[in-house]
């Protein structure tokens, strides 16, 4: 099979199509984009943006999004479709007569959502990451693959002229829900492809589809039991659902359907790599090799060793690998019977516990709020931890109101019982980050069920509920209090954040009930 790219106003191109992971890192490495490293894995260089753009991203406003996208002026920025039009234009005249990389893939593993994905890419390294990160369609399924259902255009070295183009600046990532077209401009950075579909997936999933979409990764026990994980770029997703005594579903997009499957949007995993190690996680270190994709990272002087802890180019270092390069998943990615979430906080303020159990309204509140920490390198000019609030534990890949999705969590919470659960992956009072060990202790507390009938203490400030002892954990360490240098230094910066909390909900006080409001701070 072969794609006809003039259909696509690309004239004169040579179509690589369907180019193997083993092609494609050759043309990588003779055109000079990529380097083969020692351990297999080809590294590329992602250029101006290492990170996402989140203020160059703008959805075409149309009469599909008008009147249901949440305009918020922020996060949801519209486009006008006459210069979309214009811009789309300019971008296929850009490519045409170039190499061009063309790949069909599936996104959404449940087969009663599967959606076409169809990229035409300028480069070969971010081919390779739609082959890692989208579900990569049998030989039958490629020959009956026929037309796709959303299109990517990627054009990293097009530039775009703000005064004519009606963008911010150079660079763009546009989603056009008419066309059904992401059309990213301007960046490298491979990761605005993946969210453009995300976005496309959190605005069709609950809109026509009854199926709440999620900024998560979701793992599933020897029973069955699945678990998922909540929390922004770099709170913990990847590392902490790929734990060898549980099957990996997915590492960051999910969907939850009304009859309580949890299904993966994505076939692969893309991990933060800074100072990755063997020992700390295995999973993703052993995924390092022939077939992947590095990102933006530094070498060992004199070698083709990855230096994982060189930051010389981002903190935001990168890999891309395809799902199955975790040794135990769950196949096909999906699963059943939920029965914990967590919401991963990097709390820069050192005040929430390592755990806390969390109930309905608490949870809602939370979800909504959005709480955490935007850690150094996931967007572009962040150096150090900065406090956020973004609603959903995703604000910049949804579309719709955040009180859409939470009204979805908060049923399908009452509805299945599934437990919910803080987890503080940031800071203590002493402004050290909890250890990873410890982190995966309380969470196999919660999910062996030895907090079923642990005893718990009420925060004063927040009211959720926080374990006294856990079996390996020092107790000193669930109690937030102990790590500072008094109680009224803990106290001071408690009241702080629950200000914060307070501040920001504000903004969403018109659609707040006194159920969703008693979810909030007690103080």
């Amino acid at each position: 099979m072969s794609v006809e790219l003039a259909n696509y106003g690309i004239l004169n191109s040579t179509t690589h199509y369907q180019l193997s992971p083993e092609e494609l890192t050759k043309k990588m490495v003779e055109t000079g984009q990529g380097e083969v490293t020692s351990s297999g894995a080809v590294n590329i260089l992602t250029g101006e943006f290492t990170g996402r753009s989140p203020k160059d991203r703008f959805i075409v406003k149309d009469d599909i999004t008008e009147n249901s996208v949440w305009w918020d002026g922020n996060i949801n920025i519209p486009f006008d479709s006459e210069k979309f039009d214009a811009l789309y234009d300019k971008v296929v005249k850009h490519l045409s007569g170039k190499d061009i990389y063309v790949r069909d893939a599936f996104a959404c593993a449940d087969d009663r959502f599967k959606t076409k994905i169809r990229a035409i890419t300028e480069t070969p390294g971010a081919n390779l990451f739609i082959y890692n990160m989208f579900i990569r369609p049998s030989e039958e399924e490629l020959a009956n693959f026929g037309d796709s259902d959303w299109t990517i255009i990627n054009a990293p070295t097009f530039v775009a002229d703000s005064e004519n183009d009606g963008t911010r600046q150079h660079n763009f990532s546009i989603l056009n829900f008419k066309r059904k077209i992401v059309l990213n401009g301007g960046t490298g950075y491979t990761g605005e492809m993946k969210k453009g579909i995300f976005s496309a997936l959190n605005f069709i999933m609950p809109v026509d589809k009854n199926t709440l979409p999620m900024h998560c990764s979701a793992n599933s026990g020897e029973n069955g039991d699945t678990a998922m994980f909540f929390g922004l770029s770099g709170t913990g997703k990847t590392t902490l659902s790929a734990d060898k005594s549980r099957r990996l579903i997915g590492d960051d997009e999910h969907g939850w359907t009304a009859d309580n499957t949890v299904f993966n949007f994505e076939g692969g995993c893309y991990a933060k790599v800074i100072n990755l190690s063997a020992e700390g996680e295995p999973e993703i270190y052993g995924a390092i090799k022939e077939g992947a994709l590095l990102e933006n990272c530094g070498y060992v002087e004199g070698t083709k060793e990855v230096d994982f802890a060189n930051t010389d180019i981002t903190e935001n270092t990168r890999v891309s690998y395809p799902i199955d390069y975790i040794e135990n998943i769950a196949q096909p990615s999906v699963g059943k019977n939920p029965k914990n979430i967590f919401f991963l906080s990097f709390d820069a303020y050192g005040v929430f516990p390592p755990i806390a159990k969390l109930n309905p309204q608490q949870a809602a509140y939370l979800f909504i709020s959005g709480y955490t920490s935007k850690v150094a390198g996931t967007e572009a000019g962040i150096t150090e931890p900065q406090t956020t609030f973004s609603s959903c534990f995703g604000a910049p890949f949804m579309p719709l109101h955040p009180t859409k999705y939470a009204e979805m969590l908060s049923a399908k919470v009452e509805e299945t019982g599934v437990n919910v659960w803080l987890i503080n992956t940031g800071w203590n009072g002493q402004k050290k980050r909890m250890s990873l060990k410890d982190t995966r202790a309380v969470i196999n507390a919660a999910l062996n069920g030895e907090l079923d009938n642990a005893e718990f203490k009420q925060d004063k400030f927040f009211g959720f509920e926080v374990p006294v002892a856990i079996e390996g954990v020092d107790a000193e360490k669930l109690n937030p209090a102990t790590s500072f240098a008094s109680e009224e230094a803990y106290e001071e910066n408690a009241q702080i954040l629950a200000d914060k909390f307070k501040k920001n909900f504000e903004k969403f006080a018109e659609f707040a009930t006194p159920e969703l409001l008693s979810g909030g701070p007690l103080i």
